[in-house]
């Protein structure tokens, strides 16, 4: 709410509340299909496996799916995509670990970034500095340091107990994203016991594999979000949304309306659509698109 009140030009309070209506029914159809989309390119990897020049495709298709379910867990860390608390909560934990980003610490990492967005020094998303030359942009993108490196570092601090991040509210916040990587890690864990045991390879072929090889599409969407832009307070100003087409704005859970999301964090997913209408005319020039934005970066780096 603290968005809006900052912004009540934009949108009246009773437009607010009407907007702000929270769904279990929408929240789980989004997940559902979502979800089935995963199942049915899992059936299309094993329909296809043995030959590697379909298979590869089809395990890119998948790995996008599997990827953005982060969009899913950022909204769980909201509370908006569901009415009910205590399956935004399930389904945020489930979600985090298959993304491996713990639910617990993302929470308190998310909020730390809406209160201090695109500000230099004190917005955690700026921890690490961006690619700074077009070798280092292609680096990113591949996700070996920005995700597979950072998630495996984070987890494995975070179990040993060394969390000593600033945004981190108090003690019991810290042992409960403690308790969370340790859970995280015994379940990896099992996971890989299992297919040791099995001697199976169904994790690395429908999950990792998928996930290595469409690392790029993320790393291109959140980077799209907030670079390149000033570094001020005002929200339409430090934030973009994105010209994309549907099938983009589903499977990332309409989290291109990025400018609507960070003006009105408590709307949920359904409704920034509509949120989009109202803002619209005070948006910067929106970027057709993430090959746009691509090319943008890219000329902005030599």
């Amino acid at each position: 709410m603290e968005g809006f009140i900052a912004r009540k030009d934009i949108c009246s309070f009773t437009e607010m509340r009407e907007l702000s209506v929270r769904s279990d029914a929408k929240g789980l159809v989004q997940l559902g299909s979502h979800v089935g989309a995963i199942v049915a390119m899992g059936v299309v990897v094993w329909a296809v496996s043995g030959t590697w020049w379909l298979m590869i495709p089809a395990q890119v298709v998948m790995g996008v799916l599997i990827t953005f379910l982060f969009t899913g867990l950022h909204e769980t860390v909201h509370w908006t995509p569901f009415r009910t608390k205590w399956i935004n909560d399930v389904v945020g934990t489930l979600l985090g670990f298959i993304v491996f980003l713990p639910f617990q610490w993302f929470r308190h990492f998310h909020f730390e970034h809406h209160r201090q967005t695109n500000l230099e020094g004190r917005d955690p998303e700026l921890g690490e500095p961006k690619p700074g030359s077009r070798l280092a942009f292609l680096f990113y993108l591949t996700g070996l340091k920005s995700f597979w490196f950072s998630a495996l570092r984070t987890l494995l601090l975070h179990a040993a107990g060394r969390l000593d991040d600033g945004f981190i509210p108090d003690e019991a916040a810290r042992r409960r994203c403690v308790c969370q990587a340790r859970c995280y890690l015994a379940g990896y864990g099992l996971i890989a016991a299992i297919a040791i045991w099995a001697g199976s390879l169904a994790p690395l072929t429908y999950w990792i594999v998928p996930m290595a090889l469409s690392a790029w599409s993320l790393r291109l969407y959140l980077l799209a979000e907030h670079t390149l832009l000033p570094h001020t307070e005002d929200m339409l100003e430090n934030t973009r949304t994105m010209r994309t087409n549907a099938v983009v704005r589903w499977f990332a859970w309409q989290m291109p309306y990025h400018v609507e999301h960070h003006v009105f964090p408590a709307i949920p997913f359904h409704a920034l659509a509509a949120t989009f209408e109202k803002i619209t005319p005070r948006h910067q020039p929106l970027i057709g698109g993430y090959t746009a934005f691509f090319r943008e970066y890219w000329a902005a780096v030599k």
